[in-house]
This record gives C-alpha cells, structure tokens and sequence, in this order.
C-alpha cells in the first residue's frame, strides 16, 4: 500500500480554539511518509505555528525516532534543562518530569539558551485518562495582547533567569550539563553568555540575560519570546514555593526570573503573562498514536494537568542562534 498523500492546506482542520489538526490514512511506513512529505508539512507548521497530525498510528520509540529523524535535519541534544528527562536514543526524551497535579504553563523551549531550537516534536504513544493536554499559544497574538508598558520594559531590559542547582529539585548538573565536572560546566558557562558562581556548600547558582522579544528567523515577525512567567516563583503552586522559600530561602530557588535590570516581578505581572496566554490558548486532547510539531518560535506549548498514564516523547530540532532572530542582537550578549 503506497503512503497516504498528505492533505491539502484546505483539508487542515482549522478551529479558533484548537491546533490546526491533519488527518491521515494510517500510511504503511510512517517513517517514509514523514520524510516524503517533510517539506510540506514544515510549510503547514511555519504559517500556522503548530500541526497536530492524527492518523499516523505511532506506537513505539523505536518508530517515534524514525519519524521524527525524517522531519528533521537531525535532533539537537538538550542542555541546561530545568527538570529531569529519560532519554531513549540521540535526542529523542520523554516529557520533563513534572507532577501530574500541576500544569506547566506556556513557554518556549530552551528559551534562555544561546542556541534555541526552532521546531518541537511530540510523540503521543499513551493517552492520559484526563487532561495532558499540550496546549498552544501564538507568541505573535501575545506579544500585541500584552500591555504596551510591560512589553516595551521587557523588551528594552530582556529577561533574567537565575538558578540554584541542588539534589531535591529540577535537574542535576550532570542532567543540565552533561557533565557534573566543575571546570567542565565552568568552560559551559563561559562559552554560553551564563554568569556563574560556586556556593560554599558546593552548589552552583547562575545567571543569564537573554531577549524577551525576538523577530523570527523565517517570518521576520516579533514574537514574545521567554519563559519569564513558567520558570517565575509566583507560577509555582502556593505550597510549594513556601516550602522552597522555607528551605531554599527566597534567593535560593531552583529556578526564578527577573527583569533585566535585576528587579524582582510582582505576582501580578506573572498572572498577567498567564492570563494573556490563556486567552490565546489552542488545545485538542492527546489521542494514542498523534504526532505534533510545533514552530517553537512562533508558538508557546504548555502541558495541562492529568490523570492516569500519560507517555509522550519530545525531540527538539532545527538549532537557531538568539542573535539571528534578536532585534537588537547586542542583548543576547549583555
């Protein structure tokens, strides 16, 4: 049986409150099929900014990594993750360990590293009982939604992250680094724009600047482009940061965010950012077997809360330079 044709533009379900969605006739290689129809497909996801395609029948890794080899131009590795991922060959990861009870808001992949990747994959293999969603939001919409004022600080200053790497919570050095050698992860630091500091205990605290509006690489339209709000203390579930705050203390956390300058942003301005992307939010529930690519540049994903089993492998591709798509690209540097 000869692969299926893919869809015209016009037989992508397009609804305002869901990811343009390809149905497929389950093809006989969906390996085959993905790098036949690679550059048509990659067409679909850079005008609308994301695809879920359904009908394709993946059930497997093994096929999972073939697919997503054919609609790519090979597979990054990831670096300086914030949580922990199983990883089940050359760039191909489970989603990031997160509890289940709570979602994990729209961001951008990697936003705050040196060389971002442009295009995310998603693999569903199981379906969760409830919820699971990997939700959308256009980061173009965003950006013209959020109060001129706030947007114009963030564009002007950027955004910064600082973390505080420790054994309870998010990823280890060696899951960040690849390398838990300190001259090792020194040498990272230095080569990739990140102000470093060794704690007295031995614990590693860093700091990077980085763009919060960026022009896409292809598009040349202005994105909101960050994980300001995901990776804030205020998005993190109230019990939660009292604990971290309580252990950690409030410039110990594993992860926070800032303004450019340094300032501290107020829990008002991260339920702004969330609420903003809730309005624009695209989200069509998992079903076993779904593939979806997402423009990373011009789309935020998140990842609802769920119930039951829920197995979903990522990959990340098409590595972009922030000061390629930078509007002033002196700032990725600063």
């Amino acid at each position: 049986m000869p692969s299926s044709p893919l869809a015209s533009p016009l037989d992508l379900e397009l609804k305002p409150d869901k990811p343009p969605v390809l149905r497929v006739e389950s093809p006989e290689d969906a390996a085959s099929w993905a790098a036949q129809h690679r550059e048509a497909l990659r067409a679909q996801v850079t005008e609308h900014g994301a695809v879920l395609v359904r009908g394709l029948g993946l059930s497997d890794q093994d096929q999972v990594q073939a697919v997503f080899a054919g609609l790519s131009g090979g597979l990054m590795t990831e670096r300086e993750a914030f949580a922990p991922r199983q990883t089940y060959g050359p760039g191909l990861y489970s989603s990031s360990t997160w509890p289940a009870n709570q979602p994990m808001c729209m961001h951008h992949e990697l936003s705050y590293t040196v060389e971002v990747p442009g295009l995310m994959l998603f693999a569903c293999l199981t379906a969760p009982g409830d919820g699971g969603a990997t939700a959308v939001a256009d980061a173009e919409q965003v950006l013209q939604a959020l109060p001129a004022e706030l947007s114009e600080r963030f564009e002007r200053e950027g955004w910064l992250l600082t973390r505080s790497y420790n054994e309870e919570i998010g990823a280890s050095l060696a899951e960040s680094f690849g390398t838990d050698d300190p001259a090792a992860v020194e040498r990272y630091c230095r080569a990739h724009d990140i102000d470093f500091t060794w704690q007295p205990d031995g614990s590693l605290h860093t700091r990077q600047r980085r763009s919060a509006v960026v022009r896409h690489p292809v598009t040349g339209r202005r994105c909101w482009f960050n994980q300001i709000a995901f990776l804030n203390e205020w998005t993190l579930a109230p019990e939660v940061r009292e604990y971290l705050v309580e252990v950690y203390g409030e410039d110990g956390l594993p992860f926070n965010t800032r303004y450019g300058d340094g300032s501290p942003i107020g829990e008002d301005v991260v339920q702004q950012l969330n609420s903003t992307y809730e309005q624009h939010t695209r989200r069509e529930p998992w079903q076993s077997g779904d593939l979806m690519l997402v423009d990373n540049i011009r789309t935020a994903h998140s990842r609802e809360a769920y119930t039951g089993e829920r197995q979903v492998l990522v990959a990340m591709a098409e590595p972009c330079r922030l000061a390629d798509c930078c509007p002033t690209p002196e700032a990725s540097q600063r």
